[in-house]
């Protein structure tokens, strides 16, 4: 197969877990004797950090007209640069609609992957954007050929479910093998540790500063912060280390004994999640503290692994609970053979590109 991933909006880095999930799957297919390219529609105002491969298609962001318009001039030039390619399919990365961007269709039959119900995220866009996405993510969903949900709440989500596309759902994975083991610290009092990026309330920093507050005898590191001033004073047992690189970040979780999960999904109305950057701790080994339902491994049971509610007062009533498993983790590490089975990248891209070849054989009728 010729397969085009398209990423409309976003620079892919290298950093990123987006990125990284991105390029793994490139690598896969190309692997399993497909011909792949990602055509990364993107803002030239990112940060200067390196992109992913990809056949880079730019608009500059100035001001919101001209933003506009610049966007709309790119996705043309994206439309062109895919026909070029030749696909057998398209496989579009979900993304707020861009006119031309329906004009893939004619090129070839398109799957759409799904990663959050956009309804309720992007209101945290403001309203005009919002507005927007209400009233032009039809033209996408109702053109597709299939749709790959990374979880079974979004596949049954009436935001989705309503257009009845064949749809399957396969969570997010990484590739395991790619990740050295990390040896646990000899810690007296516990760390642990967040990676998250400012502006997603899901993330629920402040339950991360409340929680430190609350236990003063364990260490917390949040990674991708560098300033919370609404939370200020800070306590002294949370260390806020800003944007780090991956190798710098790695550094930090070494030192961690539990990794912890986003807080608060429930603030935009999801319970089922499969987070890369959980995905990518748990693959470095440290045990996990989780707060929603996870795809893969909900009913696993390891004991490296800590579910508490998603709920708005789940530190308030599971604090405690996340204290005992930080002491508990001390010098334990998560079991990646177990791990590998559930959440590694390999099968979960068999299984996509088996539905890939599903759809262009329904499409050629």
């Amino acid at each position: 197969m010729r397969i085009a991933y398209v990423s409309l909006h976003w620079a892919r880095t290298k950093n990123s877990g987006v990125g990284k999930k991105i390029q793994n799957q490139l690598e896969i297919w190309r692997g399993m004797g497909h011909e792949a390219r990602l055509f990364m529609h993107a803002s030239t105002g990112e940060p200067a950090v390196p992109l992913i491969e990809a056949q880079v298609i730019p608009y500059e962001s100035r001001g919101k007209i001209f933003t506009e318009i610049n966007r709309i001039r790119a996705a043309s030039q994206l439309i062109k640069a895919v026909n070029a390619f030749k696909p057998d399919i398209i496989y579009l990365r979900y993304g707020i609609y861009v006119y031309p961007a329906h004009r893939l269709m004619r090129i070839a039959p398109v799957i759409e992957e799904i990663n959050t119900n956009d309804l309720t995220q992007h209101e945290d866009l403001g309203g005009m954007y919002s507005l927007y996405n209400r009233l032009t993510r039809g033209i996408f969903l109702r053109l597709v050929r299939g749709l790959v949900a990374v979880s079974r709440e979004l596949e049954f989500s009436p935001a989705f479910a309503l257009y009845r596309k064949p749809t399957r759902v396969i969570a997010n994975g990484i590739d395991v093998d790619s990740f050295s083991p990390l040896p646990a610290p000899s810690n007296e009092t516990p760390r642990l540790v967040f990676i998250g990026s400012p502006g997603f309330i899901w993330h629920g920093v402040d339950k991360l500063v409340d929680f430190a507050r609350r236990f003063s005898d364990v260490r917390l590191d949040i990674v991708g912060y560098d300033s919370l001033p609404d939370f200020e004073p800070l306590p002294p047992n949370l260390i806020l280390h800003g944007y780090l690189s991956s190798d710098e970040y790695v550094k930090v979780l070494a030192r961690a004994d539990v990794a912890i999960s986003s807080l608060a999904l429930h603030r935009i109305q999801l319970d089922e999640a499969s987070t890369l950057k959980s995905r990518e701790c748990l693959a470095l080994g440290l045990p996990l503290v989780v707060a929603y339902t996870d795809t893969d491994l909900d009913d696993a049971g390891f004991d490296f692994l800590l579910k508490i509610p998603n709920k708005e007062d789940n530190i308030q009533t599971h604090g405690e609970a996340i204290r005992e498993f930080a002491y508990r983790m001390r010098g334990v590490r998560a079991d990646r053979g177990v791990l590998k089975d559930r959440i590694d990248s390999t099968r979960k891209e068999e299984l996509r590109l088996k539905f890939f070849e599903e759809i262009i054989s329904n499409a050629r009728g």
